[in-house]
């Protein structure tokens, strides 16, 4: 039996249906089920995850790693993490601390943040994990079905390099993309090159 299961992929792609799928399946197998969720992700207004079709399950917020341990109870078999990479660098001693406890770990969240780089201690998690499914999604500019990269838009236009790296939104925020088609413009190299360009024309 895998003791740590991860879903990963980029917006959009559909790791919080599968985490849920994955935790209403054990609920049938007569297992205890602690849900968690980063309390940082105010998406959802309740105490609960929910996946875009309209999937949800109650859950426990909590604002660092180290509340999970407090979370969970001894008599729970499975702990379910939704928006992993949110978490602090603590996320990986507690999920090495639940599975040493026997309890088995499944968790779902970002690989790459919107610049395309490694999001938080998400590698390590993978690394960690027995078992990891890579989703991708459709690229909502191209309609490829090999979407790796999330796109953040800001006014509908990709946002550029000094944007935050975290930036919670939804849909109007957020859309998957291929990695042809994902755009992450730098402003400020733009702006330098465009002032050369004038600075030429001015002199001729």
């Amino acid at each position: 039996m895998y003791r740590f299961e991860m879903i990963t992929g980029p917006m959009g792609c559909g790791k919080t249906e599968e985490l849920l799928r994955r935790i209403r399946r054990s609920i049938l197998a007569k297992k205890r089920v602690k849900v968690i969720t980063p309390s940082l992700d105010t998406r959802a207004k309740g105490d609960y995850i929910e996946s875009r079709n309209g999937l949800w399950l109650e859950a426990i917020k909590v604002e660092s790693s180290y509340d999970i341990l407090h979370a969970v109870e001894e008599n729970d078999d499975i702990v379910a993490i939704d928006e992993l990479q949110f978490f602090d660098e603590g996320i990986i001693s507690v999920i090495k601390k639940l599975i040493m406890q026997g309890k088995k770990v499944i968790g779902s969240g970002l690989d790459l943040d919107f610049k395309g780089d490694p999001f938080g201690y998400m590698p390590e998690l993978l690394c960690m994990a027995d078992k990891v499914d890579k989703l991708c999604a459709i690229c909502l500019k191209c309609g490829s079905e090999t979407a790796t990269r999330t796109q953040r838009l800001i006014n509908g236009k990709p946002a550029d390099k000094t944007s935050p790296l975290i930036m919670i939104g939804g849909d109007e925020t957020y859309e998957a993309r291929c990695y042809e088609c994902w755009e992450l413009p730098d402003i400020k190299t733009e702006t330098r090159k465009r002032g050369f360009k004038l600075l030429n024309f001015h002199s001729k």
